[in-house]
């Protein structure tokens, strides 16, 4: 029934499908979870069962379901506002004032919110809640449920992601990540709270480190002093723009070597040559310095005089 792509979350799949096979669908769905969990794509899945066309919700095949999948369906809508935080308030009074016109070819209209609302947004979004048009289908994504009002939480059905099992888990990323050794795999699953998207992220993020981050984690775990500087000057040229991510990525192989040293696992074999090579302290105070540069750079300090702070400070 066309919820198999979504992995894991069986009951929650069970619950759904019984829904729409007894025609007893809502009208709000609200979809739960952390990053990574599945929400997207279960809003997806959700969606094509709606707009189905065949006997049984979701078939996959037929081209209500097609279209959705593809992101062309006329009365599948995406209302968001991707260069802020939360969606601008007009939008969402345009969604609203745009669903008293009826669909183009479905039987119903769906609108997807994939991003936060803030309490205006959520303000003018409840107004339709409150009385939709019979044809009105509203999914509202979201990392966490207490950041909306009440009165909108109490309108719609939660659809509450759960985290997958270890085994799914693993098979999974051995899948998508084929590169990634089981020690790496093994570290992701134990960080990313058993949601496959975060997990993968981890992975991909290992395997993606900067040439210059590679350099670092040299030098600083030879205590190569000289090293550093050969590292660092190059990058006095860099834009702030440029140098922030890479000052980050420095932070998070220290801070995952540090864990390391603690008992936990790290996904990089950078981060675990980082955990042999230096102590707790020393890594704890470079964690402190990078940080430190990450907030000067922000605020504008040039990078020349970051880059030469931090051939003294990780010395």
């Amino acid at each position: 029934m066309g919820f198999e792509e979504l992995l894991g979350n069986d009951r929650l799949k069970d619950e759904l499908r019984q829904s729409l096979r007894s025609g007893h669908g809502a009208h709000f769905y609200m979809i739960s979870g952390p990053e990574g969990s599945g929400k997207r794509t279960l809003a997806r899945l959700l969606a094509q069962a709606l707009m189905c066309e065949g006997p049984e919700p979701g078939c996959g095949r037929c081209e209500g379901c097609r279209k959705v999948r593809d992101g062309v369906h006329p009365d599948f809508i995406t209302v968001d506002d991707p260069e802020h935080k939360t969606v601008a308030v007009k939008l969402v009074r345009d969604a609203r004032d745009d669903v008293y016109i009826r669909p183009n070819e479905g039987r119903r209209k769906i609108y997807l919110f994939p991003q936060e609302l803030g309490l205006p947004g959520q303000n003018a979004l409840l107004k339709i809640l409150e009385e939709p048009p019979a044809y009105a289908v509203f999914l509202l994504i979201t990392d966490n449920e207490e950041r909306l009002l009440p009165t909108v939480r109490s309108r719609c059905r939660v659809l509450k992601m759960s985290p997958l099992s270890e085994d799914l888990l693993r098979r999974e990323l051995g899948r998508r990540v084929p590169d990634a050794g089981r020690e790496a795999i093994d570290a992701a699953i134990a960080r990313s709270g058993g949601y496959l998207g975060q997990a993968e992220r981890l992975l991909e993020g290992s395997n993606g480190l900067a040439q210059q981050t590679l350099d670092f984690v040299e030098a600083f775990g030879r205590r190569d002093a000289m090293g550093l500087v050969r590292v660092l000057v190059p990058m006095e040229k860099m834009k702030r723009d440029v140098l922030i991510p890479i000052l980050d990525q420095w932070a998070q192989i220290l801070q995952e070597a540090l864990a390391c040293r603690a008992g936990g696992r790290a996904i990089s074999e950078q981060a675990r040559a980082l955990a042999t090579a230096r102590s707790s302290k020393d890594l704890l105070e470079a964690i402190g310095h990078l940080k430190k540069c990450v907030g000067y750079a922000q605020s504008n300090v040039s990078c020349a005089a970051i880059c030469g702070y931090l051939q003294w400070a990780l010395r």
